[in-house]
């Protein structure tokens, strides 16, 4: 590959130089892959290039080499001419290359959330590729997603409530507010006698600014009435204080 100036290379020159410096075959993947498929707060530095198993790529500081022995014509598309792996074929890479089972839950949320890819998609692609590193936490992470969690915060509470045995609640419930408009809830029961119980997740993003006056006039909008009750948890309460979380929601469960 010849580049016809001295200054630093764009992200398109080094993915392009990845590929260039690569066997036949290899294929800009992971993060990289996301990234081109527009995933928004998962950026990572480093260019991420998947070549066949022995291959020698050209090797630079801005690139990570990925041999794999599951390279498929079907899991790859082409963004103005560079070979770039499939969102869902990127997205399970990336997730089973993380050390941090959390992570690798965290990105198939952000994929779905994002809308770059169907929980479907994402279990298809994990028979397809076999057996890889925190599949089975990507497969429960799925398959509370399908249920309605679109987001990690929601996935962990889901599960606190499951492993604490209580009963099943409905997620991503339907309201209408006082402007018309469809809001949907994280988290509700429907109790004897009619009551509602209802939790609100938030996440860390739910502290910047604007998010949070729109949260609150949401509430406002979506109102309550007598036989409602509900509540917001912060989503770092069921990672770190799942007791104190499990005891707030049993109270208004059984009381």
């Amino acid at each position: 590959m010849l580049v016809t100036h001295r200054g630093p290379l764009s992200r398109s020159a080094k993915r392009w130089a990845a590929v260039l410096g690569a066997p036949r075959g290899s294929v800009i993947g992971a993060w990289s892959a996301l990234e081109v498929h527009g995933i928004e707060n998962w950026f990572r530095e480093p260019i991420h290039v998947v070549v066949p198993r022995g291959a020698t790529p050209d090797r630079h500081p801005w690139l990570t080499v990925h041999e794999s022995r599951r390279l498929r014509d079907d899991h790859v598309v082409e963004v103005d001419g560079l070979p770039v792996h499939t969102v869902a074929r990127a997205a399970v890479d990336a997730a089973a290359w993380q050390r941090s089972w959390r992570t690798a839950a965290g990105l198939v949320a952000a994929v779905v959330q994002q809308r770059l890819a169907t929980p479907a998609e994402l279990r298809t692609m994990l028979d397809e590729v076999g057996a890889v590193r925190h599949r089975a936490v990507m497969r429960h992470a799925l398959a509370d997603i399908a249920g309605g969690a679109d987001s990690l915060a929601e996935i962990d509470f889901a599960r606190l409530c499951r492993r604490a045995r209580l009963p099943e609640p409905f997620r991503q419930s339907v309201r209408t507010d006082a402007r018309g408009l469809r809001r949907f809830l994280d988290v509700e029961w429907v109790l004897p006698g009619g009551r509602r119980f209802v939790v609100e997740i938030d996440g860390i993003g739910h502290i910047e600014r604007d998010r949070w006056y729109d949260d609150l006039l949401r509430d406002a909008e979506i109102g309550a009435d007598t036989r409602t009750v509900r509540i917001r948890l912060p989503a770092m309460a069921a990672r770190y204080e799942p007791e104190r979380v499990l005891a707030i929601v049993r109270r208004h469960l059984f009381s």
